[in-house]
């Protein structure tokens, strides 16, 4: 420990995107011995190179590379574990299934199981006796192949136009698709042979598991032609793996449902879900459905509680998923699942035969777990802390508490020189008296130079995720530049309880803003900041938050708002999810609209005069880059600076987590320049 307390004498840096190492997608084997995971670390300019590699679950074996990627992802063992299949993409758009054997941590020369045309695969799953494998496959339209695209270049011809007659046609971070879905395949790996198993869902988001028996697959699907604007139309269907037969499940309520999994012995299946007129991302709690086959009875196993399956911890450094993870135990009686509760991400369990959730891991951490050894003794997890950067670690099952182990130290020869700085916890409250969870992140010791610092507000996007003891570059980087960055949990988040959440559904700026001026009145009387250099930024929501405040208040000496929502009105019908009128919010664009106007931001920008730098990404089909232009042309006119950083149609809304590595850093190069600017 004195060793490493001497060495770490630099700041963390914006260059240090490049040096992060996130693993992720950690699967252990049956004997929960080999620990296979994906490595993600930058191998050029604008470049990720992922590989998969593996690490021994007792943490004694240094990890190792399996594969050389550049972009291999999906690691699966094979029932015996006697090999891994994994997708590798040699050409963008082109991915196979890959299967090669392993003996101890060593892997033999891949080889390719499939020859699928241009497309995308999705999750797959090895059969329970090893010789088939299911999977999600969508194939690329005609026109929009890559070989497509060079013929029409070598003729001279125009790209093509997209004809829609589908709403569903695109989904940020995945592109335009147009008519083409997601279908469940079954891969018989001796012959090769691949054939559709139809299940008839119309969006191509379905969830899907093996019975124990292998004869079976459930799946969650929703057979709606409306199936877009009706997630409630969902169904758990039970496939005929060789005759193809599809039978819905009776007595299942109306509601979204994903994330299906069966029982060991093969009388129940689980999934999370809502029951009721309701969305999948919505503010009441996801909740955990067990259905019994025989007696045709749905119980909600968090009915009781006040927990959500969809509490993400949001980071710029770990991959951060909205998916639920739900695990039967081998026994039968209980099942696993991953619970975000007042900023920490925890690993959960219920129990069939009564109504108490237990949290078997510690506060102060992201605990983000993936798979279960055969035997239920360890679970294989990524874990993450405002100074720990994403590490492989394993949880032992071993009674209430389940111990911790870290595995890998892909990232600790970095840290070994960082001086990172250490979040303080604290509690204040709204006007109205609720409780509100915040953190205050200093500069660390060597970016200190004992004087007040200015403060900068970080509101997360969502609304419905949580901030918390995930590690958070970004964070990290303005400390070390001499600013003490304080984030919060305000009304709309995650991880409190459903009242919690639900107060601001159809209302954004009205009790959410209650909390993030309670945050901002703690930072006024926070001894260690300038209370005259305050400023606020966020992203998603949280740029809707940004330009909020600054609608309705002079408090803040600058803004920064990154891929904003400005105009719900026009939001509601430029977002790769269209709106579904009287769901979330009241009324619609096109029919009684002022619900939607009163929680826009803009329409009270005739008040903000705050200076703000505004960031967007021209590929963002989550918030159309227009709701920044309306905020731009808005401030412009009235003589307000403002500048405004446009990234390319490469990238998307999660361009600040995902995005190429030198468009990152330029991003946080830009963030950097306009604090200094304006403090």
């Amino acid at each position: 420990m004195a060793r490493r307390a001497q060495i770490k004498s630099r700041k963390i840096t914006a260059e240090d995107v490049r040096k992060l190492v996130v693993p992720s997608d950690p699967q252990i084997d049956g004997n929960g011995d080999r620990i296979a995971f994906v490595h993600k670390v930058a191998d050029g300019p604008s470049t990720y190179c992922t590989q998969i590699w593996i690490a021994s679950a007792d943490g004694v074996k240094k990890s190792r590379r399996l594969t050389a990627g550049p972009r291999d992802r999906s690691p699966r063992w094979s029932p015996d574990g006697t090999s891994i299949a994994f997708v590798r993409e040699a050409e963008r758009g082109n991915p196979q299934i890959m299967l090669a054997a392993i003996r101890g941590m060593k892997l033999a020369a891949p080889k390719k199981l499939t020859k699928l045309l241009d497309g995308s695969i999705g999750n797959f799953r090895f059969s329970p006796s090893g010789d088939e494998i299911a999977f999600a496959y969508r194939q690329t339209l005609a026109e929009r192949t890559t070989a497509a695209a060079k013929a029409r270049t070598a003729s001279g011809r125009s790209t093509p136009p997209l004809v829609i007659d589908d709403p569903w046609y695109r989904l940020d971070g995945d592109g335009v698709f147009g008519s083409a879905r997601f279908r469940l395949h079954i891969l018989n790996i001796r012959t090769r042979r691949i054939r559709e198993l139809a299940l008839g869902d119309t969006l191509g988001m379905f969830s899907f598991d093996w019975s124990p028996d292998g004869k079976t697959i459930a799946a969650t699907v929703n057979r709606s032609p409306r199936a877009l604007f009706e997630p409630w139309k969902t169904e758990i269907v039970i496939a005929d793996v060789r005759t193809g037969k599809i039978k819905a499940l009776d007595g299942l309520a109306d509601g979204p449902k994903s994330s299906v999994t069966w029982s060991p012995d093969g009388t129940m299946v689980a999934y999370a879900g809502r029951i009721g007129r309701t969305e999948m991302y919505a503010t009441e709690n996801l909740g955990l459905f067990v259905h019994d086959l025989r007696t045709k009875i749905t119980r909600n196993l968090l009915r009781s509680s006040d927990f959500c399956l969809m509490s993400a911890t949001l980071s710029d450094s770990v991959d951060t998923s909205f998916a639920s993870w739900i695990q039967w135990m081998p026994g039968g009686d209980s099942l696993l699942m991953r619970i975000g509760w007042h900023g920490s991400g925890h690993i959960a369990s219920a129990s069939l035969g009564g109504n108490f959730i237990a949290l078997h891991t510690p506060t102060g951490a992201e605990h983000l777990p993936c798979t279960l050894s055969r035997d239920g003794a360890r679970i294989a997890l990524i874990r993450s802390a405002p100074t720990e950067p994403p590490e492989v670690c394993v949880a032992d099952i071993t009674g209430r508490e389940f111990p911790v182990r870290q595995v890998t130290r892909l990232n600790s020869a970095l840290c070994d020189e960082l001086d990172l700085a250490l979040p303080e916890e604290s509690w204040i409250k709204a006007k109205d008296g609720v409780a509100v969870h915040y953190w205050t992140m200093r500069p660390p010791k060597s970016a200190r130079a004992g004087r007040k610092t200015p403060g900068v507000l970080e509101v997360h996007g969502g609304p419905h995720a949580q901030y918390g003891w995930a590690f958070f570059h970004e964070f990290q980087l303005l400390a070390a530049e001499g600013y003490t960055v304080v984030y919060g949990n305000p009304r709309g988040s995650k991880g409190y309880g459903r009242a919690f959440c639900q107060a601001i559904q159809g209302t954004w700026g009205g009790k959410d803003w209650m909390d993030v001026q309670a945050i901002t009145r703690a930072m006024r009387s926070d001894r260690g900041i300038d209370n005259a250099r305050i400023g606020i930024m966020g992203g998603s929501y949280g740029g809707f938050m940004t330009l909020w405040a600054v609608g309705h208040s002079s408090e803040y000496c600058g803004a920064i708002s990154d891929r904003c929502v400005s105009n719900i009105v026009s939001h509601s019908g430029n977002s790769d999810f269209p709106d579904i009128p009287g769901v979330y919010w009241t009324g619609s664009a096109y029919s009684d609209p002022k619900h939607l106007w009163k929680s826009s931001p803009i329409a009270s920008f005739s008040k903000a005069r705050t200076p703000m730098l505004l960031i967007h990404s021209e590929g963002d089909l989550r918030c159309n880059i227009e709701q920044s232009e309306q905020v731009h042309a808005a401030l412009a006119v009235q003589n307000v600076p403002v500048r405004f950083v446009k990234y390319p149609r490469e990238t998307s809304h999660g361009m600040s987590r995902a995005g190429p590595p030198d468009l990152r850093m330029h991003r946080l190069g830009e963030i950097l320049a306009w604090w200094k600017k304006i403090f």
